[in-house]
């Protein structure tokens, strides 16, 4: 790596510190790369920071499916509802939408399914892989994650979303509401059935978890440096990032800087619809209850789980643009939620936090070779699934740059799908 004037060159130089970027470095690094990471923030301190800590090996359903748009004007109508849409964005919004609707045609809804799974396949495995040799191991749980209601008939493994999973072999079961507190005995006598995928995994720490992979790439040489990346371009038969006053060559590049990554690539000639969905969460210290595996309230559409520093319960899409400024009164909703799943929670020292999802309308990332930019690779567009993707991203990513051919079919997530 070098600076102004940029003489020597690493092999690559990964944009982005989150998840996807730290697995790729590290994965690099292990083939016997010289990588730099250029960010604006240490490793995973962004959209990385605040997720639920689910680690699926079963994501394969998409968020848009055939017959959501019924379900959308309830939601839209409800100022406390899963979706919100703020109306300064809603005319840059409305193209993305009319995709996104597009994106969950009957016909479409398996293909994407299928390019899902094989991201987040083996992902509790593939981070214990990662994480082997040092302490952030024991910040992957096995895990079950429940998905409960309210009315037992509610749980019915004819829908859509649970047909999906089951033709993929995803191991299910239906409990009721007694089992269901033996699980978890501080859920609420409310819920009278659940759901459960079995043999998931759940983070303790996410932010942890990518700050040990990343302090494990340093060890191998990875450089990290704090900066934000301006424009990026093709540098004799390398690339370049400008930064400020400075510049980062390497004779390839991983583009992985989540919402940011579009406008990155806007002047090479690509209009992407990458949105900034922006989720909350809300985190609960010292909660007095106690949460076993991950819960999914499907009636709110958020997701609580046990953290290391306590009860963090996260969920939401709101669409506002990537500037607009946070309202951290969608994370409070949220207080609503946590007291109907746990009535015995204290809510008192609630904490809430706002992270920018990067989300295509068919839910899947853009990630192998930019199309007619030799040596420019991307690892971005995860929305709400890059802490289980993240690892076979950056598998992919590593047999890409080094020449080898994937195990993975990479025609679902190339860039030039939406043109």
């Amino acid at each position: 790596m070098k600076g102004q004037g940029g003489q020597n060159r690493d092999d690559v130089v990964v944009i982005g510190a989150g998840i996807v970027g730290v697995c790729c470095a590290l994965q690099l690094a292990e083939r016997g790369l010289s990588v730099t990471v250029i960010d604006r923030k240490p490793p995973c301190e962004e959209t990385s920071f605040g997720n639920a800590g689910v680690i699926s090996p079963w994501s394969c359903v998409p968020q848009s499916v055939p017959g959501l748009w019924r379900k959308l004007p309830k939601w839209l109508l409800d100022p406390q509802g899963p979706v919100f849409i703020r109306k300064r964005h809603a005319p840059v919004f409305l193209p993305w939408a009319l995709k996104f609707l597009a994106a969950g045609r009957p016909d479409r809804v398996d293909v994407v399914g299928d390019a899902m799974m094989a991201l987040s396949r083996n992902s509790p495995a593939n981070y214990r892989a990662l994480l082997q040799d040092t302490p952030a191991l024991e910040l992957v749980q096995d895990s079950v994650y429940v998905f409960v209601y309210r009315q037992a008939a509610q749980a019915n493994l004819d829908q859509l979303g649970w047909r999906m999973r089951k033709m993929r072999d995803v191991p299910l079961s239906l409990i009721g509401g007694a089992e269901l507190r033996e699980r978890e005995p501080d859920i609420s006598p409310a819920y009278e059935a659940a759901i459960l995928i079995h043999e998931q995994g759940r983070a303790l720490n996410p932010a942890a978890i990518g700050k040990a992979i990343a302090d494990k790439a340093k060890a191998l040489g990875v450089r990290f440096n704090l900066s934000e990346t301006r424009t990026i371009s093709r540098h004799g038969d390398g690339w370049t990032a400008i930064c400020g006053d400075r510049q980062y060559n390497a004779r390839k590049m991983v583009l992985a800087a989540g919402v940011w990554s579009a406008s990155l690539l806007k002047p090479l000639g690509f209009n992407l619809p990458l949105e900034a969905e922006r989720g909350y969460h809300l985190l609960c210290r010292e909660p007095g209850i106690n949460i076993n595996n991950s819960i999914m309230d499907v009636e709110h559409m958020c997701v609580a789980s046990q953290m290391a520093a306590g009860v963090r319960i996260a969920g939401t899409a709101e669409f506002a643009g990537i500037q607009a400024a946070p309202d951290h009164r969608r994370a409070f909703v949220f207080r609503k939620a946590l007291q109907s799943l746990f009535p015995g929670i204290n809510t008192d020292q609630a904490e809430p936090w706002m992270g920018r999802r990067p989300t295509f309308p068919d839910s899947l990332p853009c990630i192998g070779p930019v199309a007619g930019q030799d040596g420019l690779f991307a690892a971005f567009g995860h929305s709400h699934y890059g802490l289980g993707q993240a690892p076979t991203t950056g598998r992919i990513i590593a047999d890409c740059v080094t020449g080898r051919k994937s195990d993975i079919n990479l025609q679902p997530y190339r860039t030039g799908r939406f043109t």
